[in-house]
Order: structure tokens, then sequence, then C-alpha cells
């Protein structure tokens, strides 16, 4: 017999926002009160910008960003490296069934953002959109 979700989707996916949204106030914290004893880490001002989780909520993406935007790889590679315990602290308090396993990626939407906004700014664009309003 097949096991029904006691969730239906939209619940399923509002949950995975709000825990997401959950794990990033957590690891937010810890960085903002310099809880992880690594220099690297502890020297510089990182924001948590976004935090996916998979649907099961076993995985998180997490993205950072240095404020500065200064030594991106080096403080991705520094928080790899102290994985385990931003796990342990995430575990101990959003109190799941399981913890998720964090994987830390450089967040590249602010990069993505100003090449767009540069492509809208180019001559030749703002000329055909011109065009468009006028019709």
């Amino acid at each position: 017999m097949a096991r029904k979700d006691p969730f239906t989707s939209e619940q399923q996916s509002v949950r995975v926002l709000k825990v997401g949204e959950r794990v990033r106030h957590i690891l937010s914290e810890l960085l903002a009160r310099q809880e992880v004893h690594d220099d690297i880490v502890s020297a510089a001002n990182i924001s948590v910008t976004e935090v996916r989780m998979s649907p099961d909520l076993r995985n998180a993406t997490v993205y950072v960003k240095p404020l500065l935007g200064k030594g991106e790889d080096e403080i991705v590679t520094a928080l790899r490296r102290n994985t385990a315990y931003l796990q342990r602290e995430v575990a101990k308090r959003l109190g799941l069934k399981f913890a998720p396993k964090l994987k830390f990626r450089a967040d590249e939407s602010f990069e993505e953002a100003d090449r767009i906004e540069r492509l809208l700014n180019d001559p030749k664009v703002s000329r055909d959109l011109g065009a468009d309003e006028s019709d």
C-alpha cells in the first residue's frame, strides 16, 4: 500500500522555504558572532544570501558573499573546511529529525544582475526598447 504524504505539495514547498530561511538565519548568526574558529572566516564579514533546501530537507545549498567582495574563493574554501562544525550547530538549533548536509557556494547573482544591467544600458538595447515604447 502506498504511503500517503501528510502534506500537500504546496504545504511541502512552504515548509522547504521556511526551513531554508531558518538555516540561513542560524548560519548568519553563527558567522556574525564569529563562532567559527577559523581565522579566514572570523576576519571576514560574510553574508548568507540564500539557502536552498532539497525537497526532503536533507541537503542545503548555502550561497555566501563576503560583504567587501574580496577573497570569495578563500572564504568558501574555509567554510567548506568547517562544514562539520556548522552542520552540528545547525542540527542542534534546528531540531529536525535529520540534519541537512550543507554545501557552500559563492553567490554569483550580484555579478549576473550587473551583467544584465550593463546589457540593458547598452545603447543598441536602449534604442530597441525605445522603438517598442513609441509603437
